[in-house]
């Protein structure tokens, strides 16, 4: 009988043994959840633009999204607390003059987004804590030194007041917020700049761009690092076609999505050490959709949201082999147009909420909130999956980071409920018009007209300009030949040829 229950035993150590990893993380059944239809958001005019961005940014006080609208930009502002169905007549931010295409809040002033656009501009605002009460039309800060359109923005994850603008004109611009004006530009891209990411400290930018490269750029210097630690980082992805990538935190890994040579969608794991062949690439799906990937750093989980299909498949990630674990897969039948993320900040930390996406359902004007849920039985504070999170402090000034230093985020604990406000109070800088030099270039030399009735102001007033220099140079045309007329007769003139007699004798 002993020898038996032994044998039972050693059978059953053995089919343990071979069971997968992630039988044993914690977030093996994590699930996505839709909200209620009373907390989605309804009735939102979604803007249509195809450009691929998410058109979505979030934070614990507020949800923004770009709306259609005619003659110019416009975006919409309303307190996350406020679902429900919209008022068609809710009050815009509609200073643009051209398709608002990306929208950020800042990380340390939940009042203050930055909004960029095709009228080549990047402005920040400043939300009133209620919220709008009319349109607002007046920036505190508009940024001008692209001379095309400005289709990406990012902030600086640890520094205040560090904002990162890439444009159509393939340069990324570092603007300082406290004096507004930018202060560098990183100018080695060919192409357009599809995705820029930092790393947790911000000392790292990546980015991946229409020339099929990826880069690993040290953003102060503007160089793209190439020896020493980083040897090969302007990797030729032959047969990976990048389009999206994000640093997957301080795990020295980065993250890219894309496209197979069989135009299948893709993702790949690189060391950012080491580009020039990635640590694995595995196949999603045969669908056409650009896949949007999304890393949090506090739980290592990666998820994956194509744009047009429904679905967003999650993965653990770790360092050893085989890196990336798939979890599961959170389905719906609504086609999503972009997703913003809710800062741990305004999780819902009782219901053991890791993750929340504010998913753009465009043809039904509808902003849906989908939680991915750890289901716990305890109600007490789960620590282990709430470790110390960026705070909205900020671990660095301006100055500090452009001179050199950098340091990690801010932490604070989420476990008795995140409610200190920022102190920070955001100034705007009062700005003269001068010339904006960075890198030996005025980039206000060629910034382009941003509607059509500056185009056609700016054409009329260089006709006249045209005109006036013509007549100047007419005018000065007569006028030397006036002198030389004078000229001549003072050489002929009687005084003139007697003084030259007198001199002869």
């Amino acid at each position: 009988m002993q020898t038996q229950l032994k044998g039972q035993s050693t059978n059953t150590h053995t089919e343990m043994s071979w069971r997968p990893t992630y039988r044993s993380s914690k977030f093996r059944n994590v699930y996505g959840k839709v909200a209620n239809r009373e907390h989605c958001f309804e009735g939102v005019p979604i803007t249509k633009n195809v450009h691929d961005n998410h058109f979505c940014a979030v934070n614990s006080k507020f949800l923004a999204i770009v709306t259609e609208s005619a003659g110019g930009g416009s975006f919409v502002v309303i307190p996350v607390t406020q679902s429900g169905r919209i008022d068609p007549h809710h009050p815009k931010v509609c200073g643009h003059q051209g398709n608002v295409l990306d929208i950020k809040w800042n990380p340390f002033h939940e009042n203050i987004i930055a909004s960029c656009s095709e009228d080549s501009s990047v402005r920040i605002w400043e939300i009133p804590d209620s919220g709008l009460r009319r349109n607002m039309t007046e920036a505190v800060l508009e940024l001008y030194g692209h001379s095309r359109r400005v289709g990406l923005i990012e902030w600086h994850p640890t520094s205040n007041g560090i904002l990162f603008s890439a444009g159509y004109d393939y340069k990324i611009l570092i603007w300082n917020l406290e004096i507004g004006e930018p202060v560098k530009m990183i100018d080695c891209h060919t192409d357009v700049i599809l995705c820029m990411s930092f790393n947790t400290e911000g000392s790292l930018l990546t980015t991946s761009c229409k020339d099929k490269k990826l880069r690993v750029i040290e953003p102060r210097s503007g160089n793209v690092l190439q020896r020493v630690v980083f040897s090969g980082q302007e990797a030729n992805c032959k047969n990976h076609k990048v389009n999206r990538v994000v640093f997957l935190g301080n795990m020295k890994r980065l993250l890219t999505t894309g496209v197979s040579r069989w135009n299948t969608r893709q993702i790949a794991l690189w060391d950012q050490e080491d580009l020039s062949i990635p640590l694995i690439e595995e196949e999603i799906d045969g669908l056409s959709g650009l896949l949007f990937p999304f890393y949090d750093a506090d739980t290592h989980m990666l998820y994956l949201a194509g744009k047009g299909d429904g679905n967003i498949r999650y993965y653990e990630v770790t360092t050893e082999k085989p890196y990336l674990q798939y979890l599961m897969e959170f389905r719906s039948p609504t086609p999503q147009k972009g997703l913003g993320v809710m800062p741990k900040l305004g999780l819902d930390v009782g219901a053991c909420e890791v993750f929340r996406f504010y998913k753009l359902v465009t043809l039904k004007g509808l902003i849906e909130p989908i939680s991915m849920i750890v289901p716990r039985r305890s109600e007490t504070y789960q620590e282990d999956i709430y470790p110390m999170t960026p705070g909205t402090e900020p671990a660095l000034s301006a100055d500090e980071w452009l001179s050199g230093t950098d340091r990690g985020p801010v932490l604070t604990s989420l476990k008795e409920g995140y409610s200190r406000p920022s102190k920070l109070v955001f100034k705007a800088p009062v700005k003269e018009k001068k010339s904006v030099v960075v890198n030996g270039i005025d980039l206000l030399e060629n910034v382009p007209p941003r509607t059509e009735n500056e185009l056609l102001r700016m054409f009329f007033r260089q006709q006249d300009e045209l005109r006036r220099l013509k007549d100047e140079l007419a005018q000065k045309d007569v006028r030397i030949r006036q002198l030389e007329l004078e000229l001549n007769n003072l050489r002929n003139s009687p005084s003139n040829s007697n003084s030259n007699s007198a001199g002869s004798l």
